[in-house]
């Protein structure tokens, strides 16, 4: 158990670039890696399971013990990454699959890895799990309507068929996760290194998976949908650090809420775009290619924010 714990730790604290390293293995050996879409619902699933195991009576009085930053923190994300989302689609003029997916990445929920470089920025981490737990929760309901409203220009959306597929992938997973942590707290406690390995596989799989399916077309449309999620994602930080300073938060709760603000779940993004809008492939890319950027535009804005700490 203590070889599980100890690769556990080390592939969640390099997650960034072993996902670099896959991505770029995918990139050019498509075939060895692309089977893999067939269970991005299955990866994501157990991912989100991972997470409901972390989750006790303790977070969730966090949340009330900071109700206001918590809230703050929800409502930025779901304004701020969704507008700016549909923004960039606009200005520049992107085309329907690709609109359709930066819209998805803009309307998911603040994603675990928010969690990871926080503490490496020696954020609130606390607050950033809170935040991360209350988007989450409210996923179900507010990014199948974003999506609706957002990308409705662009193809037809259903609600429905959108709220279905995040309950199933998102709420229901994370609830099992609780359950499963309630009734069992000691068999939870025992395999708590192993829940966070499988989490940083799943996400590792199923990025791998979108590049090696998408490798022709990521040679054709890869370099603007970079460009597109690098702005989306500094605009994102830097609109996260700017309401912080609106509120008056503390540095730790400021560093918080930039990055919870800026790493969207992506994987729920790539997940939505191949369950719902398989007549979009290029939808799943912004998704794929955030999950790599992010963590390295991330672990850069952590190491800012450590120094200027200090």
């Amino acid at each position: 158990m203590e070889k599980i714990s100890s690769l556990s730790r080390k592939i969640t604290q390099n997650i960034g670039l072993i996902i670099i390293v896959f991505s770029v293995i995918a990139y050019f050996l498509p075939d060895y890696f692309s089977w893999m879409t067939n269970y991005t619902t299955i990866f994501l699933a157990l991912a989100m399971f991972g997470m409901g195991t972390s989750i006790d009576g303790d977070s969730f009085k966090e949340i009330l013990k900071h109700p206001k930053e918590v809230m703050i923190g929800s409502l930025t994300q779901f304004t701020i990454m969704p507008l700016l989302a549909y923004l960039l689609a606009v200005v520049f003029g992107l085309n329907k699959d690709i609109a359709l997916g930066v819209i998805l990445l803009g309307s998911c929920p603040g994603g675990t890895a928010s969690n990871v470089i926080t503490h490496i920025a020696n954020g609130d981490v606390s607050l950033s799990v809170s935040m991360t737990i209350l988007s989450t929760l409210l996923a179900p309901l507010v990014t199948p309507l974003l999506v609706y409203l957002l990308a409705g220009k662009w193809v037809e959306v259903s609600i429905f068929a959108m709220f279905k597929s995040v309950v199933t992938v998102i709420l229901l997973p994370v609830l099992l996760g609780i359950f499963a942590k309630k009734i069992s707290p000691k068999g939870v406690e025992k395999s708590k290194d192993i829940f966070p390995l499988i989490s940083s596989l799943a996400i590792i799989l199923i990025i791998a998976g979108i590049i090696g399916a998408n490798s022709e077309k990521i040679r054709q449309s890869g370099l603007i949908v970079l460009l597109i999620v690098m702005i989306h994602n500094a605009l994102g930080l830097a609109g996260g650090l700017f309401i912080g300073k609106l509120a008056k938060m503390d540095y730790d709760k400021e560093t918080a809420l930039a990055i919870e603000v800026g790493m969207q779940n992506s994987g729920l993004a790539i997940q939505l775009a191949t369950a719902n809008f398989a007549l979009n492939p290029l939808a799943t890319l912004p998704g794929a290619i955030f999950s790599i950027w992010h963590n390295i535009s991330g672990s850069i804005f952590a190491s800012i924010r450590r120094k200027n700490k200090i």
